[in-house]
C-alpha cells in the first residue's frame, strides 16, 4: 500500500471517528434532562414551608373539597316549611336526580331537629325545616330567568313531597341581583399563570416531577399535573404546575422532550395567608434558574423581576376588594362564585 494511499485511509477514519463523535454529542445535547438518583431523600429548597415528599415516599394528595352550605350572599334562597318533622330518609328520597338548575349549582338543606344545624339530608336523623338554594352566578355567568323557573319547579317538587310549603322569593328581583354580582365577579376574577421556557435543553417529565417536588409539589390526579397543597386539608392547591399530558402518559417518558411548562394561581380560590402569589414568583424564578428557563406570559414575552413586582402589588388591592365584599379569596363564598 502506498503512503499516499495509506494517508487517504488515515484521514477517512479521522473524519469517520469525528463524525461519530458528533452524533453522540448532538444525541446527548437534544436528549432531554434527567432525573438524577441522589443517595439520600431530598431536601426541600424552601425549608419551614412544608415537609416534602422523598422519592421512595408516597406523595399525600390534597383530600377531597368540602362542599360550603346555602349562602344568601350568593344564593337565591326558599325557606320550606312543614308541619311535622320529616325523617332524613324521607328528604332524601325526595330529592331531585341532579343537582343543578342549567349551569347553577342547586342545594335543599334541612335543619337537624337535633342540633338545630342546617345540613344536607342525611338518613337517620330528622328535620324540622328545608330550605332550597341556586347559586345566583359563576364562571359560567349569572342566573337567568329560565334557570330560577327550574329552581321553583324541583323545589316545589321536594316541597309537596315532604308536604312542605316553599316560600320563594321574587323572581325579579333575585335575577337583578344576580346580574349585579356576575358584574362584580367578573370585574375582580383573576386567573395568573406563568410560562417557563427551556433555554436550550429540553426536560423530561421525571426531572421536571423532581425538581418541582423540592418546592413541595406533589402528583396530581391529572398526568402532567402537579399540585402545590394548601395548608389546610380539603382546600384547593395553592399552585398547579402543568405540562403535556401526552408525555407524561408516553410509553417511555424518559425520552419525551419538554420545553415548556405552566405554572398557576386561581386567586380567588387560595387564601391570602397562604401567600400564594409569592410562593408562586419564589417558584418561577427558582426554577428558571436551576432548570436553565425563561419566564415568559401568555405571548411569549419574558417577565422580568419588576415585572412580578408589580403584578403582586395589584393583586394586594384585589385581595381588600374581595373582603370588603365578604368574598375573600379562599373562603366557601368565593370558592363558589368563582367556579
Amino acid at each position: 500500500m502506498s503512503s499516499f494511499t495509506l494517508g487517504v485511509a488515515m484521514l477517512g477514519g479521522l473524519v469517520l471517528a469525528s463524525l461519530v463523535a458528533w452524533n453522540t454529542w448532538t444525541s446527548r445535547r437534544s436528549a432531554p434532562r434527567q432525573p438524577e438518583l441522589p443517595s439520600a431523600p431530598l431536601e426541600p429548597i424552601e425549608p419551614g414551608l412544608r415537609q416534602e415528599p422523598t422519592l421512595d415516599s408516597e406523595p399525600t394528595l390534597p383530600g377531597p373539597e368540602r362542599k360550603p352550605g346555602l349562602d344568601a350572599l350568593i344564593d337565591a334562597i326558599a325557606p320550606i316549611h312543614v308541619e311535622a318533622p320529616v325523617s332524613g330518609d324521607a328528604a332524601i328520597a325526595a330529592l331531585p336526580p341532579t343537582r343543578r338548575a342549567g349551569s347553577k349549582p342547586f342545594a335543599i338543606e334541612g335543619r337537624n331537629e337535633a342540633t338545630g344545624l342546617w345540613e344536607t339530608p342525611q338518613a337517620g336523623q330528622r328535620y324540622t325545616a328545608f330550605q332550597a338554594g341556586v347559586q345566583l352566578a359563576n364562571r359560567n355567568g349569572q342566573l337567568n330567568e329560565i334557570e330560577y323557573s327550574e329552581f321553583v319547579v324541583k323545589a316545589q317538587a321536594f316541597a309537596d313531597a315532604v308536604n312542605g310549603s316553599p316560600d320563594f322569593p321574587e323572581m325579579l328581583s333575585e335575577v337583578a341581583r344576580a346580574r349585579e354580582l356576575d358584574q362584580f365577579a367578573g370585574d375582580h376574577d383573576a386567573q395568573l399563570s406563568f410560562t417557563l421556557r427551556a433555554r436550550q435543553t429540553a426536560w423530561s417529565p421525571g426531572y421536571v416531577n423532581q425538581s418541582a417536588a423540592r418546592h413541595g409539589f406533589v402528583p396530581g390526579v391529572i398526568p402532567g399535573r402537579l399540585v402545590l397543597p394548601a395548608s389546610m386539608p380539603g382546600s384547593p392547591p395553592v399552585l398547579v404546575l402543568s405540562f403535556d399530558t401526552q408525555a407524561a402518559m408516553a410509553d417511555d417518558p424518559a425520552q419525551s422532550a419538554l420545553r415548556e411548562l405552566t405554572l398557576s394561581l386561581d386567586v380567588p380560590q387560595v387564601h391570602r395567608s397562604e401567600q400564594p402569589f409569592v410562593r408562586m414568583r419564589d417558584c418561577a424564578i427558582a426554577f428558571a434558574a436551576s432548570m436553565e428557563g425563561t419566564i415568559t406570559d401568555d405571548n411569549g414575552d419574558v417577565i422580568r423581576a419588576e415585572g412580578l413586582d408589580v403584578i403582586g402589588a395589584d393583586l394586594e388591592k384585589l385581595y381588600d376588594v374581595l373582603e370588603a365584599r365578604d368574598l375573600a379569596a379562599g373562603s366557601p363564598q368565593a370558592r363558589r362564585l368563582f367556579s
